[in-house]
């Protein structure tokens, strides 16, 4: 009888403990589900926003789904400014810069994970400590510098300094490196190859998703950037798609349907490019910052 009883409560604590178990799942899917809402909600405005009409726009309450839309205002949009053109102009600012992060930041973080050279972790360190310096600190002075070189009113203000790298970035690329055994490197020094021929044969390949992470952060800081183009572009034509929304303020009023579609029509690269890169963008993350 004494064993059975054990049983009988022992098989209790289990359903009892397995019982609270899915009720905490159901309540973490509940939070989730509501939180993920929340944060697709104003996509969903804009997009519903972007299907209406003046009329439909300011209309109370507000239609959640518009009961005509109007699938125009996308085409329209892309013809009430330059849209193709300004898109272009982020675009090649975008690639331009990731290009230039990708090279010097992965160059700086081998010689400061890989190249033992003295005061390395010193400089480092300071290297290191310029991220706590906020943009507003340095924007005078570079826009002092860049007005001396004659660039403003050109876009290489927003990308030369890419090429000489990024604090954060260079950060990230060393925490990844110094997950990769120094054996490697060595047996390749070893065989006979240089520094520049392990950095690409042996660190490179290893080095894909921190690449791949950098590289998205970079294209999508540009991407999403209006202070540095409204700063330092002087022409219309020269324009990033960031800037050139503005447009659709004139003085009669603002064109909230063509501006939510083109708005719609920008997020569109940075959706898609996330979900095609999410994986590699995860291992990345997930992978730098493990060993000090």
């Amino acid at each position: 009888m004494a064993v059975e009883s054990s049983l009988s409560r022992l098989r209790g604590l289990r359903s009892s403990r397995s019982r609270r178990t899915k009720q905490a799942k159901a309540f973490a899917y509940v939070v989730c589900t509501i939180i993920g809402i929340m944060y697709i909600f104003p996509f969903y405005w804009m997009v519903i926003t972007a299907l209406k009409t003046d009329v439909q726009i300011f209309k109370w309450p507000p239609d959640l789904i518009p009961l005509t839309p109007v699938w125009s205002n996308f085409i329209e949009a892309t013809r009430y400014i330059p849209f193709w053109r300004y898109m272009g102009n982020t675009v090649v600012i975008c690639t331009l810069a990731v290009i230039g992060t990708v090279i010097s930041c992965v160059l700086t973080a081998y010689g400061f994970s890989r190249v033992n050279w003295r005061g390395r972790d010193v400089v480092f360190a300071v290297y290191l400590s310029t991220i706590m310096l906020p943009g507003q600190v340095t924007m005078i002075p570079l826009y002092i510098v860049f007005r001396n070189l004659g660039w403003v009113g050109t876009i290489k203000p927003l990308v030369v300094p890419t090429f000489f790298g990024s604090a954060f970035y260079v950060f990230l690329l060393r925490q990844f490196m110094m997950t990769i055994p120094v054996e490697l490197t060595d047996a390749a020094l070893i065989d006979g190859a240089n520094e520049a021929q392990t950095l690409w044969s042996v660190i490179l390949p290893l080095l894909k998703p921190a690449i791949s992470t950098v590289a998205l952060f970079t294209f999508l800081g540009n991407y999403r950037d209006f202070l540095g183009p409204l700063i330092y572009l002087t022409e219309q034509k020269q324009w990033t798609i960031s800037l050139g929304l503005q447009m659709f303020k004139n003085m009669y009023g603002a064109q909230w349907q063509l501006m939510m579609a083109a708005s719609a029509l920008t997020m569109l690269p940075t959706v898609v490019l996330f979900f095609f890169t999410q994986r590699t963008f995860i291992e990345g993350i997930t992978m730098t910052g493990i060993k000090s």
